[in-house]
């Protein structure tokens, strides 16, 4: 089991565009592997390479999301997805595991279909709604260098800004009486 680091805001990292997958390989199953082993110990819900500092379109999920029979370690992989087809509009809370201790609401599609491939290399096309639906597109931004509140209003967006420089501050100051 290889737990890996999770990257969290505002690291620059998380605003990299990601490059295609281009080869299926011993590191790209790793990486797989590594982010499945990471997520299982978290309280989240998909995994995008780009969080653990690997700027490359792979993310996983939990596919077992909204069953009525959850399966254990149920992670479903997508590697170079892109959004082909969205419909409705829902406006729900959203967290991130780069943002921690944050949530706010914002607008998705309700539906979204996805084509991209397996981690065979076999190409699919997968069609969601509800939760699943914002978890790709969630992990889908990722792979753009989006984060989740980009999609918050400007007046929120300013509070969250105005919420992480106090942050920062506060850990500058207990830094500081640490050393003294």
């Amino acid at each position: 089991m290889s737990v890996l680091r999770i990257i969290e805001y505002p690291d620059p990292v998380l605003r990299q565009k990601c490059k295609p997958a281009e080869k299926w390989d011993d590191a790209l199953f790793k990486l797989i592997r590594d982010m499945a082993d990471t997520l299982s110990l978290v309280p989240g819900l998909g995994l995008a390479a780009i969080q653990v500092g690997v700027p490359v379109q792979l993310f996983i999920y939990d596919e077992s999301l909204g069953m009525e029979r959850p399966k254990k370690d149920a992670y479903s992989v997508l590697i170079n997805p892109e959004i082909v087809y969205q419909e409705g509009e829902i406006k729900e809370e959203e967290g991130c595991l780069s943002i921690p201790d944050y949530r706010d609401t914002v607008v998705r599609a309700k539906i979204v279909r996805v084509k991209g491939f397996d981690k065979d290399g076999k190409g699919i096309e997968i069609t969601r709604d509800g939760l699943l639906a914002r978890v790709f597109q969630h992990e889908i931004d990722h792979l753009n260098g989006i984060l989740f509140i980009d999609r918050l209003s400007s007046l929120k967006k300013g509070l969250f800004h105005r919420r992480i420089k106090k942050l920062q501050k506060q850990q500058a100051k207990e830094e500081l009486l640490g050393k003294v």
